[in-house]
Formats: structure tokens, sequence, C-alpha cells
């Protein structure tokens, strides 16, 4: 990697840490609770927001069991063990844990940036992975992708966790390892193409390049089957270096995943 393209990463990740500081605000909401609303959107386009309290010298982080209870009233059922073990796993990569239907997981005073970290991207993974644009549809985007990696021969580990450049850690959903012909492969599947979707898959691959082999390639799974893909999605990630492999057209990609 050149040093220019080291100075490029690390003026992204400078202009993200300052959007992420300038676009968060806190609100007390009672003597015990402090409401931290965040730039990341939900699918209703509403920013996530997260609760926090100090208790035993510690900080609860929360969620109130919004992400859930939203899949819920939407008629996505997460009650069939596949799937309940698809969110333990979900929320085991960042350390969160699932309390009487609340994402939650708790904090030092040190730890605190990375643990809200992580609880927000817990809450867009989850809402991402099992939100269905049809709720009569029996499988997942997730599990289609399965299904089609294994259909195919395509080896993989599935959900792995990297710390990045920065100390945050990052979700993937598969990385294929390194082949005689081919490098290292990580993948991410996008369930809701969108801009904030994109965003937040490429911010993981820019903190995440640095600590992988120089040689490693990074995909999106976009899901075009229920909506079209908005072309500003496809260019955001070839910017920032992430391959888009549309649904419809992952046959051309068969080989190169393969090999």
């Amino acid at each position: 990697m050149t040093i220019h393209m080291i100075d490029e990463i690390r003026e992204s990740l400078e202009q993200y840490f300052k959007w992420l500081r300038d676009k968060t605000t806190l609100r007390q909401v009672n003597k015990d609770w402090v409401e931290i609303t965040t730039p990341y959107m939900d699918r209703h386009n509403d920013c996530l927001q997260i609760y926090a309290k100090r208790q035993n010298g510690i900080f609860v982080l929360t969620d109130d069991g919004y992400v859930l209870e939203d899949l819920r009233k939407s008629g996505c059922k997460l009650d069939s063990p596949k799937r309940q073990d698809l969110l333990r796993i979900t929320l085991a990569g960042f350390g969160v844990q699932n309390n009487k239907g609340a994402l939650e997981i708790h904090a030092s005073p040190e730890s605190f940036g990375l643990r809200k970290h992580n609880l927000v991207q817990a809450m867009l993974a989850v809402n991402d992975l099992f939100f269905l644009a049809v709720p009569m549809v029996a499988n997942l985007f997730y599990e289609d992708v399965v299904t089609w990696l294994e259909t195919n021969d395509i080896r993989y580990t599935p959900k792995v966790k990297f710390t990045g450049k920065s100390g945050y850690d990052h979700l993937f959903d598969f990385v294929i390892p390194k082949s005689r012909k081919r490098p290292e492969r990580i993948l991410q599947t996008i369930t809701r193409p969108n801009r904030d979707t994109a965003e937040a898959i490429a911010f993981k691959w820019i903190d995440t390049k640095e600590v992988r082999p120089s040689d490693s390639r990074a995909y999106a799974f976009l899901n075009d089957v229920d909506q079209s893909v908005p072309r500003g999605v496809i260019e955001a990630l070839r910017n920032y270096d992430v391959t888009p492999v549309s649904w419809t057209e992952r046959e051309a990609m068969k080989e190169e995943l393969a090999a």
C-alpha cells in the first residue's frame, strides 16, 4: 500500500469520526437514563436511538427493545430455532446480549465508545439480517446466499469478526480463505441496499483492510430481487474498493469466489 493510499484512508477515517461526533446528540430522559441519538438510520429513515445509565460503576447501554419489537410488528417473526440461532450468533459477534427482547451491552468509562459502536452496529445488523420486504417470503437473504455458496462448493467461514485499525470490531458475514489462485475474500450481504448500508460497509472495509493481507478483497452481495439498487450505492462501494455483486447477476462471480 502506498503512502498516498494510507493518507487517503486516514483522512476518510477522520471525516467519518467527525461526522459521528457532530451528528450525535444527548438528552436526559429521567434521573437515570440518557438518550443517545445517533446519525445511523433505520429502515424507516429515523435515527437510531440507544439509552445509557450508570449502574454499579459501569454503563448499561440498551436499545430498549426497539429493533426486535419493530421487526415483530412488521411481520418478521424470529421464533424458529434457526432464526434464533442466527440472532444469537449475530449478537455474540458484537458482544451484545438479548435481555428479554432488548439488545444490551455493558461498558466501562474507558470502553464506552467502543461498546456504543458495537451496540449500534448490532442493531443495524439484526435489522438488515431479518427484515423481509414481504413477510410471507420463507428465506432470509442471508440464507439464500449461504445456499448459493454451498451449492457451488464455495468454501467459507461464517460470521467472522476483525478488529480494525481504529480498534473497533467489525463483523463480516463470510470469509473465503486464500487459495493458490485467489487472495482472501471478505463477503457482506446487504438486504436493503441504500446509502446508509453502503456507507456502513465501506467504513467497515476501510477500517479493516489495513490489518488484513494486502491483497484481500471485499465484496457486497446486494439484494435486488424486490427492489432496484440505486446507482449511487454501486458507485459508493466501488469508490471504497468494495466489489458490488447484484444478486440477480451472482453467477458471473461464481468462478472468482470458488477458485
